[in-house]
């Protein structure tokens, strides 16, 4: 078994502005954003981690970078779990975009996009979850910990969850949430899912048999949103 800590970055100023930034290299957090990624550093706790993997986006880096500089965590660039390369959709307002055609079809039937000139949904997924099972089998022991994106990380938690892609807009993924999830060879477990609000340490520092769920779930206080 193999926790992975999966976060989604903090509020950035393309979230502010309501435009979909995609692969922009140029998007950084906003003020608002920055308190989130502070506030990682209470809400991780000094906890061991073998990798951090991170989105090349900027503001990814940006989000973990005061937990990872406090407690001196390595951090990698991982194109596998890279913003969705949204093709010509990049840099647009969501406004402008929900009047597109094509708007629908990632809501209701998103295995089935392929953005003008990017990326498919799919393809986005495959990549993700290739990142996803690689990251828990090299980690060992310790956690793994992937800083990634809101349609990035609702692909990985539908894989988990068995979920076909097409169900995924059913999940929400928020600015600065944590998802931790339990690897193992017989499947992937959901532990923890968009919270914004709770310290995690004691999941993840938690000894492998008392994740062994029968009838129901642990009891872990810090699942239930402790602040």
């Amino acid at each position: 078994m193999t926790l992975v800590v999966l976060i989604r970055h903090a509020h950035s100023s393309a979230n502010a502005a309501g435009i979909l930034s995609g692969q922009r290299p140029d998007v950084h957090l906003s003020p608002q954003g920055l308190a989130q990624a502070k506030g990682l550093i209470k809400r991780l706790g000094n906890i061991k981690v073998h990798t951090i993997h991170t989105s090349p986006m900027v503001r990814c880096q940006e989000t973990i970078s005061p937990w990872a500089t406090k407690f001196g965590s390595r951090m990698f660039f991982d194109e596998g779990i890279n913003e969705v390369n949204y093709g010509l959709w990049t840099g647009k307002k969501l406004r402008t975009l929900s009047k597109d055609p094509l708007w629908k079809l990632v809501q209701e039937k998103p295995s089935k996009v392929i953005f003008p000139e990017g990326e498919s949904m799919k393809g986005m997924q495959k990549r993700a979850v290739k990142t996803l099972l690689e990251s828990a089998s090299e980690s060992g022991k310790n956690p793994a910990m992937l800083v990634s994106h809101g349609d990035v990380i609702k692909a990985m938690i539908a894989y988990a969850l068995g979920m076909h892609l097409d169900q995924f807009q059913k999940i929400v993924v928020d600015p600065a949430s944590i998802t931790i999830l339990d690897v193992s060879k017989t499947g992937t477990k959901v532990l923890l899912m968009n919270n914004s609000t709770a310290t995690i340490s004691e999941i993840l520092n938690s000894q492998p048999h008392k994740r062994l769920l029968v009838g129901g779930g642990s009891g872990s206080s810090s699942g239930r949103g402790k602040k």
